[in-house]
């Protein structure tokens, strides 16, 4: 855990130096140093006076790397195109089993014959008709409406509409470590 990174990443970004973290929280130089430079781990209580000297929450001072905020820029998003139906899939954001992506069906597209994998999915549509289909379920679907279901059991969508239909899923598996 790289606690004092973080610290020293925040206090500099606050632009405080260490005599004022010092003067503010009761804590010598030579601590915070230590701290700071991963040399030392202090107990919950101090890093509850240094977050709350910072104005952070102590459990962000707490948070891996891999557990804190993710940013995709809109032209850093890893795009897939499907050969048979032109189906567009943008992977937007994923945390952990959590996973949003922007689909785009063409006129006539589809996922392919029925599919299936692990986990649940949320679905809205953003525009266009669409059918979705999972087992004796099928329901055609527009702009505004939502669906979801179990991953595991086949499932079908087709853009059955004139325009190319967008749809915002969320996608969540359980993350393996």
């Amino acid at each position: 855990m790289d606690i004092g990174s973080k610290i020293r990443t925040i206090r500099k970004r606050k632009n405080i130096t260490i005599a004022q973290i010092c003067e503010g929280t009761g804590l010598s130089k030579g601590f915070i140093s230590n701290v700071e430079n991963n040399n030392t781990s202090p107990s919950i209580n101090t890093l509850q006076t240094i977050a709350s000297f910072l104005r952070v929450p102590l459990p962000y001072l707490l948070l891996e790397k891999n557990e804190q905020m993710s940013v995709i820029r809109k032209n850093e998003r890893q795009v897939m195109t499907s050969n048979e139906s032109d189906m567009k899939v943008e992977h937007l954001a994923s945390m952990g089993g959590l996973s949003i992506r922007m689909v785009e069906f063409p006129p006539g597209a589809s996922t392919g014959g029925k599919n299936a994998h692990e986990g649940e999915e949320c679905h809205l549509v953003l525009k266009g008709k669409i059918l979705a289909e999972q087992g004796e379920d099928s329901y055609i679907l527009e702009e505004g409406d939502t669906f979801s279901w179990c991953a595991s059991v086949p499932h079908y969508v087709k853009n059955i509409g004139d325009e190319v239909a967008s749809v915002l899923i969320a996608v969540y598996t359980e993350a393996t470590e």
